[in-house]
């Protein structure tokens, strides 16, 4: 999911393709996650920029938006999962994500899952469209001068973006939020509320430079780690946007190429340093147990999973492949669910489970258990009838003999 680099590297772009230039055309097809969850129409959003003037770009975290001339609506973005800002003739995304899409695609205009277009005045246009194929990004419209897009809902319940807003994400500002909270230090730093614009892949590397274990308790570190956090969340944060987060430039010595299975060896760094992966609460975290080590109470219920053993150069065994039967076999059988999603913007994608109680049966449909219930009437076989005839002609004739005297 993009996260504070993807996000300011689309910034980078639209300040140096967009800003200054006012926009002649505005296509927005309704959609009703997209725009319809925060609030937005397809066509308040075509009618918000029609002929405006784009004044600014700007980011906070995982949000951005572009600011046009006053007075009038601005647009505020989020990216969700899969949400990305095309512009025809230029290549605005990383090596990695034209690595999944053909050739022709790459140049195709406009590009598949586009959700809205614009171009500008001109005799050469600049042309526009934001993708999203999952359909988890959210796109709003801000009513205010463009001065105080920050000051408004939903920026504004945000907390401050480690490269932005070195004024206010100060370590004294991580120490207070650190001591007065009591949660897992990687659910801390994910907490956009906190600090705006760190997702997994950011907080796994943050405290992998801090060398602090993702489960313990944020409260529960000494003021040396906690500075050491600090300094590891500016440099991360920093190192990332400066490079426009293409991760081909990225410090070798830094998890994040490691963490996907890549490298010299598997699950191991450069140094040999193991890897493991740790699951709580449905989150899982990359990390060095080598380096990482706990110094004070974690969060119950890690399950952790190693992939290399650099120590021995061993794989760990896998165990015997189950094929889909087994699985179905092992598996309990679910119950009928609705699943919701919910805090995409945040990046937590959490499922919520709904359990639907069993419809109500029909009059028939009871009467016909009622009957099941019911003990079986007694049927007599063939035998039983013979026995019981055989039985009344033996009366019969001791009656005739008795009266007979016999």
């Amino acid at each position: 999911m993009p996260e504070i680099a993807e996000v300011s590297r689309l910034v980078h772009f639209l300040r140096q393709h967009l800003v200054g230039k006012k926009i002649a055309k505005v296509q927005a097809p309704d959609d009703a996650n997209i725009f319809g969850k925060v609030g937005c129409s397809g066509p308040a959003f075509e009618k918000a920029l029609q002929g405006r003037k784009v004044v600014g770009a700007g980011s906070q975290g995982k949000y951005f938006w572009l600011q046009l001339n006053d007075p009038g609506a601005h647009p505020v973005m989020h990216l969700g999962m899969t949400g990305w800002i095309h512009i025809q003739n230029d290549r605005t995304a990383y090596t990695n994500y034209y690595k999944k899409i053909s050739p022709d695609e790459q140049d195709a205009w406009p590009p598949r899952f586009w959700k809205f277009q614009l171009a500008t005045e001109g005799k050469s246009p600049v042309r526009i469209a934001f993708t999203d194929s999952r359909r988890f990004a959210r796109i709003r419209l801000v009513e205010c001068l463009g001065a105080e897009i920050r000051q408004n809902s939903p920026l504004v319940e945000n907390g401050p973006d480690p490269v932005v807003d070195k004024d206010i994400f100060t370590e004294e500002y991580l120490h207070n939020q650190m001591q007065k909270r009591h949660k897992p230090i990687k659910a801390l730093i994910l907490d956009q509320t906190v600090i705006s614009g760190i997702g997994n892949w950011v907080a796994d590397e943050c405290l992998y430079h801090a060398k602090l274990h993702p489960e313990q308790y944020c409260n529960e570190f000494s003021d040396a780690e906690m500075t050491r956090l600090y300094n590891s969340i500016r440099y991360v944060c920093q190192t990332a946007v400066d490079l426009l987060a293409d991760s081909d430039q990225f410090p070798d010595t830094w998890l994040f190429d490691h963490r996907w299975g890549k490298g010299s060896k598997a699950g191991a760094l450069p140094n040999g340093e193991r890897l493991a992966w740790i699951t709580v609460g449905g989150r899982t975290s990359c990390y060095a147990p080598g380096l990482q080590k706990m110094t004070g109470h974690v969060a119950p219920g890690i399950k952790e999973a190693a992939t290399h053993d650099a120590a021995t150069d061993e794989e760990p065994s896998r165990g015997k492949a189950k094929n889909k039967k087994d699985y179905e076999e092992d598996a309990p059988k679910p119950q009928r669910s609705t699943l919701k999603r919910s805090r995409a913007e945040d990046g937590d994608d959490e499922l919520h489970v709904s359990v639907k109680p069993s419809p109500k049966k029909t009059k028939a449909k009871q009467q016909k258990d009622t009957e099941k219930q019911k003990p079986p009437r007694a049927v007599q076989t063939k035998k039983a009838k013979a026995s019981s005839s055989a039985v009344a002609t033996s009366g019969q004739r001791r009656s005739a003999r008795l009266s007979k005297g016999t």
